[in-house]
């Protein structure tokens, strides 16, 4: 009988997860839509709710590109600074009600303790993303990349491109997890797979179509479900 010969050189550790940080381990896509608001408000603009979430997760430069499109308001280089501003500080002072989503903080748990490589990678800037830590249990010195740190943010896939490095892997061995299309358009720009989380508002057929593998309900069952994204016990499933 002939032996099945081993491949010189298998993937012998498992993928690497980047994950969003808003509506996919946090529950603070809302509170970044009356943020939005507020700060629009100050300004005399008037859009609608609706609207405002469906821009949640891609940059704030892009947000008000889309804006001016939507409102027909034209808004200067200043004007549109101190927009940013005043979403920043409305949605700090909100902070005190957002609240890790379901098995958020167990999933990462998990993933470490089976030696699964993973970061996170947001829109948000340090300023605020980072108070998202302390929420999640996690150091201060956590693999995340923020606005901060990156040319353009999402659908741009600069930050999860800066996430692969940060991991010292390829992003074609990293998986992307997050919950809104902006997130899944950027993972396939940076040829990563996607995972798709309806926790940030958007329907399963939606993040399907913007290219998630898998989509789940939120961090939770993606934690009941690891298996299907290929780890199990901190290594690969066997092809």
């Amino acid at each position: 009988m002939n032996e099945i010969m081993e491949d010189p050189s298998p993937l012998t550790e498992p993928p690497a997860f980047l994950f969003d940080l808003d509506g996919t381990l946090i529950d603070s896509v809302y509170q970044h839509v009356i943020a939005w608001r507020n700060a629009l408000a100050e300004m005399e603009i008037d859009l609608a709710v609706w609207r405002i979430h469906r821009r949640i997760g891609m940059s704030g430069g892009l947000f008000v590109s889309a804006l001016i499109r939507e409102t027909g308001v034209d808004l200067t280089a200043e004007q549109a600074e101190r927009l940013q501003k005043a979403h920043a500080r409305e949605y700090l002072r909100q902070h005190g009600s957002v609240r890790p989503l379901p098995g958020a903080a167990d999933l990462l748990a998990t993933l470490s303790e089976r030696g699964i490589r993973w970061a996170i990678a947001t829109s948000g800037r340090r300023a605020t993303a980072g108070r998202a830590l302390g929420l999640l249990g996690l150091p201060e010195d956590t693999p995340m990349v923020t606005r901060d740190l990156v040319r353009h943010a999402k659908p741009d896939p600069d930050l999860f491109l800066a996430a692969a490095r940060r991991l010292g892997v390829h992003p074609s061995a990293t998986m992307v997890v997050g919950d809104s299309v902006w997130d899944l358009l950027a993972a396939r720009r940076a040829g990563a797979l996607g995972v798709g989380l309806m926790s940030g508002g958007y329907g399963r057929e939606e993040l399907e179509r913007a290219g998630a593998y898998r989509v789940y309900r939120d961090p939770l069952d993606m934690l009941e479900h690891l298996d299907e994204l290929g780890v199990r016990g901190g290594a690969v499933i066997d092809p």
